[in-house]
């Protein structure tokens, strides 16, 4: 197995326990996404896996893109809309692992992070978890395929709700709603997510895979689509002062003053 920076790998009988190191807030970019995605691919081709959970160090899941950090690795202005972003062609990369995968979930999911989270199979979380898709406060568009995946989990009007309202939501409201799949205290979350990864890998793997690919059916491809649609919206609406305004908002933990442009 390779080794990734900023990613922890460790085996648990058959199941690989894959941990996002840059504690605490654990923001990503393109570099780490295409990283996690090639870890699942060569995961996939092992014998010795057969279930992943997906974890975290430190105290959030992942706040998603950084962006009050200048350096951000943002599309560049000049690239045109229909040239795609680098960013979701990872993320289609991660939906198309065909190991079942159960995602730990402590602290913040919050943007893209939110979709990181909503990758996996199954999620298992504390009443300290919180998710948030606040992309509207930030005067931009949802990304990384939520708004394909996030209405296929927990029904289109509790995701339209979300994504117009920008709210957080908790650990237990997330399990009431179908978000969250088991609801633990913070101790026991990684315990928990081993434990049902592992409940998974002691059948039988070409059935395993066969029933998830029913079950999920093309979702890489949707996927792939949805962020097509999603960048283009990205890329229109990063170039308002509504944006601009949002961005400083959420840096400085303020309303946002927005002006329609």
């Amino acid at each position: 197995m390779t080794d990734f920076e900023d990613i922890g790998i460790h085996l648990d009988g058959h199941v690989a326990v894959v941990e996002l190191q840059r504690g605490p807030n654990n923001f990503f970019d393109t570099q780490m996404i295409n990283d996690l995605a090639s870890a699942f691919e060569q995961m996939q081709n092992s014998d010795d896996v057969r279930a992943v959970v997906l974890c975290s160090e430190g105290k959030h899941f992942c706040a998603g893109n950084d962006f009050s950090d200048p350096t951000r690795n943002e599309e560049p202005a000049d690239r045109e809309a229909d040239q795609g972003n680098p960013l979701y062609a990872a993320a289609s990369r991660l939906f198309a692992t065909n190991l079942p995968v159960v995602a730990a979930i402590q602290g913040a999911a919050v943007g893209g992070g939110f979709g990181l989270a909503v990758m996996p199979d199954f999620r298992v979380v504390c009443p300290e978890a919180r998710f948030t898709a606040n992309f509207v406060k930030l005067g931009i568009h949802p990304g990384f395929g939520l708004t394909h995946t996030l209405p296929r989990l927990i029904g289109h009007q509790q995701a339209h709700r979300l994504f117009l309202t920008g709210r957080r939501i908790g650990g237990e409201e997330a399990y009431a709603i179908g978000l969250a799949d088991v609801l633990t205290d913070k101790q026991n979350l990684r315990a928990e997510s081993i434990k049902l990864a592992s409940e998974i890998a002691e059948n039988a793997p070409l059935a395993v895979a066969s029933v998830r690919k029913t079950m999920r059916g093309d979702l890489a491809e949707a996927v792939r689509l949805q962020t097509d649609h999603e960048n283009r919206e990205q890329h229109r609406l990063q170039q308002t002062a509504d944006h601009n305004e949002g961005v400083q908002a959420v840096a400085e933990r303020r309303l946002g003053r927005f002006i329609g442009r």
